[in-house]
């Protein structure tokens, strides 16, 4: 019997690791770090025990990678004619990709959770206010940036801003892409120079616009265990022209923990 080509085993090892940290997300989302089984991970990722103990250690060893991968799922960027356009996207498509990728609303969840002490946190936050900071660090050197702005400052406002919009997106039953836009148009004029801000796009669906291209804001960009929650919207029913208009309810959607660390 031939042996099996090593390149050809290492192909299939990645793609196993693979289906086990999306499986682990799907878990980690639903349940929680502490309520998380590892029966069900192997289970929804179709493999054995013995495969998935080959590639992670523990359940702990296993939460803290889905929570490492989003710090190398940093969304690239198309580059932009400003810095301030590629500071306002790094957002955008996170909030696009929180849609669509289940791996980084596992890792959101996780990031989050003041479950598992022994997990370590820090990283994704760090990893963001580091993306920012540069981006803000070359915005200054080309004038975009106000003199007075410190580069860090924003950064980490912008980075617990967003975190914390995740969590009240999720509780109030907002639009998270629509809270993040009203966020960056909120803090774009106290940053960049006004020849620069008001040439900045932060509509609702920039994420998915800058990442797959105007036509195909809305195309999944990845592909996960399980397709995610349709958006369900509110219809009022049909009026006559004498009734008044009805306050418009806010748009209902799927429940997800997410940061942007």
């Amino acid at each position: 019997m031939r042996a099996e080509r090593p390149q050809v085993k290492q192909d299939r090892a990645v793609r196993t690791r693979r289906a086990i940290l999306e499986a682990a997300a799907v878990v980690f989302e639903e349940r929680g770090y502490d309520a998380a089984k590892l029966t069900d991970i192997v289970k929804l990722a179709h493999v054995t025990k013995g495969a998935l103990y080959f590639h992670f250690d523990s359940k702990e060893d296993l939460a803290q990678a889905v929570i490492d991968a989003q710090v190398s799922m940093h969304a690239p960027f198309t580059p932009q004619e400003f810095k301030a356009q590629e500071f306002v996207d790094i957002g955008m498509i996170f909030s696009h990709r929180l849609r669509h990728d289940v791996l980084m609303r596992g890792s959101a969840r996780l990031t989050l959770e003041q479950n598992g002490r022994e997990l370590d946190r820090a990283a994704p936050y760090q990893g963001w206010i580091d993306l920012h900071t540069a981006l803000l660090v070359e915005a200054k050197e080309r004038g975009e940036l106000f003199p007075h702005v410190d580069p860090s400052e924003p950064a980490r406002l912008v980075v617990g801003a967003f975190a914390g919009l995740n969590v009240m997106s999720q509780t109030l039953g907002l639009e998270l892409d629509r809270e993040v836009s009203a966020l960056y148009a909120s803090v774009l004029p106290s940053l960049f120079v006004p020849a620069v801000a008001s040439r900045i796009d932060t509509a609702p669906g920039r994420g998915g616009r800058a990442l797959h291209g105007p036509n195909e804001a809305d195309r999944c960009d990845c592909s996960s265990p399980q397709p995610p929650a349709p958006v369900s919207v509110a219809v009022p029913a049909p009026r006559s022209a004498s009734q008044p208009a009805p306050r418009s309810a806010p748009r209902s959607v799927p429940v997800e923990t997410a940061a942007i660390g």
